[in-house]
């Protein structure tokens, strides 16, 4: 008598880019090689890349959210609403914020990373951070009502980078749309706005900053009591954004995972673990020798449909594919209104129209996983 083999376990940690494609190879191509679940902390997927455009109101959070429940029982994936919080790569087990265990063969991390805020630590004013962003979207209502109702007010974004520069140029743009006064600063660090980019790009984003009304110190910042420390300027602020770069999960240290060192888990050209290659990784929690990749979610999305093909071909025992990263990348940085940054390489340009580039890809790539057709 003839029997199928065992199906192997397979566990999606995270509701991450990447794990979007996994979803939709899964609903295309019902593979009964392999049990899957998925767990998340929360049933919504947003889109980082219009975040900026929410603040900035070009958007609505229906526009900029997936649901994951939804894309779960298209593909067959029985969906776990739960926050890891630790692995035992001895027993093959995921712990959950609820006490639970999940048992895997295989098990993709796709989770994301923390906000650094170190800096912070002294600091006991108003603080948002912009991970998680489903946490960051209600912390930022309350804010912006009650900056409505004392009728301006003050706000600092922490960080230089490009999820820094988009956030406080959006703000700006949501104050404007309100008619509230509101002082903005961005203390982007002693390197300044943008640093690794090209020159031109980095003067062509201090001219938008400037545009908007934000004021640049390029200095660390410190948290010190209610105030903010940036070299020789205290700034008393009504409250703070954090975007001030990635961290990783702390438990990941005590997994046995082969981690770089900054803590983020290190995969091979086929997105596994060098050290438990049943663990695969993609996104924000990761890292591969030998490559600058950036913790931005190009790269998530470009990795998403190779680990997708890799974790079912794995089951079936097919051949895998490898991820190339590109050399270069395209960027679009929002800069508030109808008006973005592109950048390629050492080419930068700043206009109307490189929005609207911006706005037509983030929408083709929500209306793909929502099953809509675009323009």
């Amino acid at each position: 008598m003839h029997r199928e083999p065992p199906q192997e376990r397979l566990v999606l940690a995270g509701g991450g880019h990447a794990h979007l494609f996994v979803l939709e190879q899964l609903a295309q191509q019902r593979s009964t090689a392999c049990r899957v679940q998925l767990v998340s902390p929360s049933r919504w997927q947003y889109y980082s890349g219009m975040l900026p455009g929410w603040l900035a109101g070009h958007y609505t959070l229906e526009q900029c959210r997936l649901d994951l429940v939804a894309l779960c029982a298209a593909a067959g994936v029985e969906f776990i609403e739960q926050s890891v919080v630790g692995l035992d790569t001895r027993a093959r087990q995921v712990r959950l914020e609820d006490g639970r265990t999940l048992a895997y063969d295989r098990l993709s991390l796709d989770i994301g990373s923390e906000t650094r805020v170190d800096w912070a630590q002294d600091y006991t004013g108003p603080l948002l951070s912009i991970k998680p962003l489903e946490r960051f979207q209600a912390d930022w209502d309350a804010l912006l009502e009650r900056f409505r109702q004392h009728q301006g007010g003050s706000l600092a974004v922490v960080g230089g980078g490009a999820a820094g520069v988009e956030l406080v140029m959006a703000a700006a743009r949501a104050f404007e749309q309100q008619d509230l006064p509101v002082t903005l600063w961005l203390l982007a660090g002693e390197a300044g706005p943008l640093a690794g980019m090209s020159p031109g790009a980095r003067q062509r984003i201090r001219r938008e900053l400037a545009r908007c009304g934000v004021r640049v110190l390029s200095a660390r910042a410190r948290g010190q009591g209610s105030a903010l420390l940036a070299g020789a300027e205290s700034l008393s602020v009504d409250a703070v954004i954090a975007a001030s770069g990635a961290r990783a999960p702390a438990w990941l240290a005590t997994t046995g995972l082969a981690l770089d060192e900054a803590g983020f888990v290190l995969v091979d050209e086929f997105q596994r673990s060098p050290s438990h290659p049943e663990v695969s990784a993609a996104g924000d929690i990761c890292a591969r020798p030998g490559t600058a990749l950036s913790r931005s979610g190009v790269y998530s999305v470009r990795a998403g449909p190779v680990l997708a093909h890799n974790l079912i071909a794995t089951a079936e025992g097919k051949p895998l594919r490898r991820y190339l990263p590109r050399r270069r990348s395209l960027y679009l940085i929002s800069c508030g209104g109808r008006r973005a940054l592109a950048l390629w390489g050492r080419l930068s340009l700043a206009a109307d129209g490189c929005w609207l580039w911006k706005d037509w890809i983030d929408r083709r790539f929500m209306a793909r996983f929502k099953g809509e057709e675009s323009d």
